[in-house]
């Protein structure tokens, strides 16, 4: 891939290139434009596996932070919770599946406090 600066959506999809918006961003298309155009419309299976793949990016992400803020290595943590130092890796990077209990340990381990949202026909439930 290389990088350039265009405001075309199809010269971005067609080619494969990095598409830096100039600073004049009239010309440009916003971000919520571009994932409808490249991934798919909300609601189509595409873009669904794209916000929970992305979700789960994040939350990964979440997990890695708390354990830098916390000055643990991924040994120290998995010591804490008793497991490998490859298991807290792989969670880490999204390598493989794991169990709500073992993610709820590595949270209890780090001290931090996780809050669990759902929203279930307009009404929101929260653990």
């Amino acid at each position: 891939m290389h990088k350039s600066t265009s405001t075309s959506l199809n010269e971005m999809i067609s080619d494969g290139t990095i598409v830096t918006l100039p600073r004049n961003r009239k010309k440009g298309i916003d971000v919520n434009e571009f994932i409808d155009n490249t991934v798919g419309k909300p609601g189509s299976n595409q873009r669904n596996q794209f916000e929970s793949e992305l979700k789960m990016e994040v939350f990964q992400e979440l997990i890695k932070a708390a354990r830098k803020k916390r000055n643990l290595s991924q040994e120290e943590l998995g010591q804490l919770i008793g497991v490998k130092k490859s298991q807290i890796s792989k969670l880490e990077k999204g390598y493989e599946n794991t169990s709500i209990i073992t993610i709820s340990k590595v949270f209890n381990a780090l001290k931090a406090t996780v809050r669990i949202s759902v929203e279930i026909d307009g009404q929101h439930l929260e653990l």
